[in-house]
C-alpha cells in the first residue's frame, strides 16, 4: 500500500485517539492527577485501542497477531519512555507548562511511531527496515 495512504489513515486514527486522549489528560490533571500519572495511564489505553485500527486499516497487515503486537508494545514503550523523560526534564526540572510540552510530544512521538510501524511492526515480509517508500 502506498505510504501516502498509510500516512493519511494513520493520521486519522492518531488524531482521533490523541484528541480524545489529550482531552482526558486535561480533565485528569485538572481533577488533581499528576501529569506523569495521567500521561502513563492514557498512553497504555491508547496503545490498546490503536493496535487493531493501525494493524488492519492503516497498514493492512495480515501477519501473526502475536509478533505484530509484541513489536507494537516495544515500539510504544520506547515512545512512552521518550515522552516521560521529556516531561520530567521540561516540566519537572525546567518548569515549562505541562500542557504545551505534552501537546508537542504527541506530534513527535506520533512521527516516530508511524515510521516504526511501517518499517518494523507491520512490515511486509522482505521489506523490513530497508523497504522503499512506495
Amino acid at each position: 500500500m502506498n505510504w501516502h495512504i498509510q500516512l493519511f489513515r494513520y493520521g486519522l486514527v492518531g488524531l482521533t485517539s490523541n484528541a480524545f486522549g489529550f482531552l482526558l489528560y486535561l480533565v485528569l490533571t485538572y481533577a488533581g492527577m499528576g501529569h506523569n500519572t495521567a500521561m502513563s495511564l492514557l498512553y497504555g489505553v491508547g496503545v490498546l485501542q490503536t493496535f487493531y485500527f493501525n494493524r488492519r486499516w492503516t497498514f493492512g497487515h495480515n501477519g501473526p497477531n502475536s509478533t505484530a503486537f509484541a513489536r507494537y508494545v516495544v515500539t510504544y514503550a520506547v515512545g512512552y519512555l521518550v515522552n516521560l523523560v521529556v516531561l520530567i526534564m521540561l516540566v519537572d526540572r525546567w518548569d515549562y507548562p505541562h500542557q504545551g510540552v505534552q501537546a508537542g510530544m504527541v506530534v513527535i512521538v506520533a512521527a516516530f511511531l508511524f515510521i516504526a510501524q511501517r518499517y518494523w511492526v507491520f512490515a511486509v515480509a522482505g521489506q523490513g527496515v530497508s523497504g522503499k517508500l512506495s
